[in-house]
């Protein structure tokens, strides 16, 4: 089997060529590697999971997403794995011990936007019978498929985004900026932003 560097091809899959990934991605970091080869840009329609992204996209906010990944588990661990109905019943001595908590990220408001945002998960889960109906529903659930080649061409928002952000907002959601959604687009493949000689896009594309 190839290192993570390099890719299996030829017969038999012997011969070892070198891997391109997104220019995003930090090398030296095993776990940073870790998600781009096996989550980011891969379609989710798991609900849990789907909730999972978007509230950790809003802690994000203002920080690089791998300060949030690596506390990603001690987030599902104080988050109760993102189950959206259990952070929705947060109350005032839940969500103290949450900005006790050093293993999270300990803002205030995006604390409280989970709590809230867990309670609208459920509504629109209520509404269109899933999260993932709703959300998908904007790409007619079929992934936009772009084509760039430098981290410079990838933009932070767009007008999709920004149409999905407002109708979040209008449905009481915070931290939905059109940034954030952006990203959680990203990574839940609603569009696949891998760059056109990173190895991984062809094979989302085959998936």
């Amino acid at each position: 089997m190839c290192p993570a560097n390099l890719s299996c091809t030829g017969a038999g899959k012997q011969m070892c060529i070198p891997r391109t990934r997104c220019p995003w991605v930090d090398l030296s970091k095993p776990d940073y590697v870790a998600y781009h080869d096996t989550e980011w840009g891969v379609p989710v329609h798991d609900d849990r999971l789907l909730f999972e992204f978007l509230i950790l996209e809003a802690f994000q906010a203002g920080l690089s997403w791998y300060t949030i990944l690596k506390r990603r588990e001690l987030f599902r661990e104080a988050f109760d794995n993102f189950d959206p109905a259990r952070v929705a019943r947060y109350d005032e001595q839940k969500i103290a011990r949450l900005l006790g908590n050093p293993g999270i990220i300990r803002n205030r408001a995006k604390v409280r936007a989970a709590v809230n945002n867990g309670g609208r998960f459920l509504d629109i889960q209520e509404q269109f019978g899933s999260f993932d109906a709703y959300i998908w529903g904007f790409v007619e659930n079929r992934p936009i498929v772009n084509s760039f080649r430098t981290l410079g061409d990838i933009p932070a928002k767009t007008p999709l985004s920004q149409a999905i952000s407002n109708d979040l907002a209008k449905r009481g959601f915070a931290f939905v900026g059109p940034t954030i959604i952006y990203s959680h687009m990203q990574a839940t493949g609603m569009v696949n932003d891998h760059t056109v000689e990173c190895y991984r896009r062809r094979e989302i594309l085959d998936l």
